[in-house]
């Protein structure tokens, strides 16, 4: 008896591509399953929220390009239809949407209310379906997590069982784990070109401490964006530590050791799921 292609997809369904090798991965193989060509009905989007890194957006439209797939980019607006088209060229890249989220918000969110993911990702990628006449739970909701991130993936059935949503994970079912992510890109003539550890959201607050300090060690201006929201709404992203805090521990011991940059805690892909980008 034959096994099931977990990479053929049926529609209607909506393939999230956060910009990271993992989802890109899950998206080439998604095509090749289909010869190339993806069902009429099934569609790929990548929900820009403003702070997504260049290296990010380039990656994005390069997959685009070199495979010959139309990727969406839509990013967040209030109201309806709850979302607009970008693309690589106008696509917002000083956290426009993510600010302007913020304006009507009364705090930031923060590891315990992480509802930027909510709000700047999830949200716009349903009001794009239902611009597409598909209601949620009428849709299938293709995300790219792999087998070795079983707590998310029992995270996520969790949710979607509770929101009446259908998901699946087609990179778990293959058995597919980072390293065969890894192993993929090292053969490829285009890569993310970022540090596993980087992610795609620059300055992400559920990256520990250690972690965000090396990025604004090695790129200062990446926190001025996130210092300044929280100076004018007076709110945290991390309670532990503010990002001025951050940029002076930095800026007073250029040299400080950091902490390990292999956590797997922060080996995720903003999407449809939580986290930050691998």
């Amino acid at each position: 008896m034959s096994i099931a292609n977990p990479y053929r997809i049926e529609g209607p369904a909506l393939i999230s591509f956060s910009g990271g090798r993992t989802s890109a991965f899950m998206l080439h193989e998604i095509l090749r399953a289909h010869d190339g060509v993806l069902p009429a009905d099934v569609h790929v989007v990548f929900a820009n929220t403003g702070k997504e890194r260049e290296e990010t957006l380039r990656f994005v439209h390069e997959c685009a390009t070199r495979w010959g797939v139309r990727v969406r980019w839509i990013e967040w607006r209030p109201g309806n239809p709850g979302f607009e088209i970008r693309g690589y060229d106008s696509a917002s890249r000083h956290g426009e949407p993510f600010a302007e989220l913020l304006r009507g918000k009364s705090y930031l969110p923060n590891w315990q209310a992480r509802f930027c993911t909510q709000h700047l990702k999830v949200e716009p990628m349903h009001a794009f379906m239902r611009a597409q006449r598909h209601e949620v739970g009428q849709f299938l909701e293709v995300i790219g997590l792999r087998d070795d991130e079983g707590h998310r993936i029992l995270r996520g059935f969790e949710r979607a069982q509770r929101d009446a949503r259908r998901v699946l994970y087609p990179l778990a079912r293959a058995k597919m784990r980072r390293a065969d992510v890894m192993a993929f890109w090292a053969g490829q003539p285009f890569d993310l070109g970022l540090e596993a550890w980087e992610g795609n959201c620059d300055l992400c607050f559920l990256k520990g401490r250690g972690l965000r300090k090396r990025i604004i060690r090695d790129d200062p201006s990446r926190a001025d964006w996130w210092a300044e929201q929280e100076r004018v709404t007076g709110g945290f992203f991390d309670r532990r530590d503010r990002v001025a805090a951050l940029i002076d521990e930095v800026s007073c011991s250029p040299e400080l050791s950091f902490d390990s940059l292999d956590d797997e805690e922060f080996d995720a892909e903003c999407g449809l799921t939580c986290g930050a980008a691998a």
